[in-house]
């Protein structure tokens, strides 16, 4: 009787339809379990979030600043000797005065049950930080609303992300009133566009041609659109455009999701010059006439040029137009010497914007 040696014993091979629905079972299952511990963490967060915040409103009940801020010092200092032996680490002396604080500039405990559904309390700890009180509510509000992780927002905030944006040199009452629609879900151009752009990523040093430039921004198409901002995506490089008997080429084409529009982007590796609008309205217009999609807004245009003279691009009006100018940077300045100048644009655009309303003869 012969009998096969060392033969491979064979395992029952399952039909495939049970084998699919095997994958298909662990996938839901898989599903399931992510959901609810991302769920648990959300609420843990949320949770922890709350209990901070109302932890400092009993402890500013107290009426431990001002005038009786040594004694209220002692008591925090006592207060979180006791706490932190009952109940862990969490409640050192700091933490404490963290929690007072984040209730002075949180006051509403609405906004901050709203808030918490995405922010923790580490990402309370980047803002509190934060002096001016719109800078601290817009990245808040957009931390919430594009889902920043802590590391995210310090970056953001590290890189003045608000002083950059064109909301930033709207007069206060325009920018709080910005902010009040932006927590309701309603973004604006005003918080989607900046100046300048951070471009240092893509490692262009001395001289560089406009493709270079071009061609760069390509290359470091994720980090570029991590610094245009969360909704930007990708459609076309050199986009032809046929009008008459001439061809037209636009340097780089976006489309943002939460505006709703075409974004155009002409590159210039000189300073800004007026003539560089007549060709962005030309792109415009075709985009609008043969791209343009049912239920999508007008296109608008960004000429991202080296430098710009802010008197110039004011007296055009191009919020009219649909289309803003913004300087690029491929080296970043001190981040003092950009602070400072961004302060000082800041604060040029809103006299500029205050001299406006009162010669059309409203209130600032």
């Amino acid at each position: 009787m012969n009998k096969k040696i060392g033969s491979a014993r064979q395992e029952p091979q399952l039909p495939a339809t049970v084998a699919d629905n095997e994958t298909l079972l662990l996938t839901d299952l898989r599903i399931l379990i992510q959901s609810a511990r991302q769920r648990i963490a959300t609420a843990a967060y949320s949770t922890q979030t709350l209990l901070s915040w109302h932890l400092g409103q009993r402890m500013l009940k107290e009426n431990l600043h001002g005038a009786r801020a040594a004694y209220g010092k002692q008591i925090l200092v006592t207060v979180s000797r006791e706490l932190t032996a009952e109940y862990g680490r969490g409640f050192s002396y700091p933490e404490l005065a963290r929690m007072v604080q984040f209730v002075q500039l949180f006051p509403e405990e609405s906004i901050v049950v709203t808030l918490s559904q995405q922010l923790s309390w580490s990402h309370f700890h980047a803002l509190l930080p934060i002096k001016d009180s719109l800078a601290r509510d817009f990245y808040a509000e957009m931390c919430r609303i594009e889902r920043w992780d802590v590391r995210t927002l310090r970056w953001k905030i590290g890189g003045l992300l608000y002083e950059r944006t064109a909301l930033s040199k709207k007069p206060a009452a325009v920018v709080a009133a910005e902010i009040g629609k932006l927590r309701e879900g309603q973004l604006t151009p005003d918080l989607v566009f900046r100046d300048p752009y951070l471009l240092d990523l893509l490692g262009l040093n001395g001289a560089y041609s406009e493709r270079d430039l071009e061609s760069a921004i390509l290359r470091e198409i994720e980090g570029v659109l991590l610094e245009l901002g969360t909704g930007f995506t990708f459609v076309a490089r050199q986009k032809r455009m046929s009008v008459g008997r001439d061809d037209f080429h636009l340097d780089l084409l976006f489309y943002h999701r939460h505006l709703h529009r075409l974004i155009a982007v002409e590159l210039k590796l000189e300073s800004f010059q007026p003539a560089h609008i007549g060709q962005m309205e030309l792109y415009l217009r075709w985009l609008d006439k043969y791209e343009r999609l049912a239920g999508e807004e007008p296109p608008i245009g960004l000429i991202l040029c080296s430098a710009a003279d802010a008197e110039q691009v004011e007296l055009l009006e191009l919020d009219a137009k649909s289309i803003r100018v913004a300087e690029y940077l491929t080296e970043l300045p001190p981040l003092p010497l950009l602070r400072a100048r961004l302060q000082q644009a800041i604060a040029h655009a809103r006299e500029s914007a205050v001299r406006q309303m009162l010669n059309e003869g409203g209130k600032p």
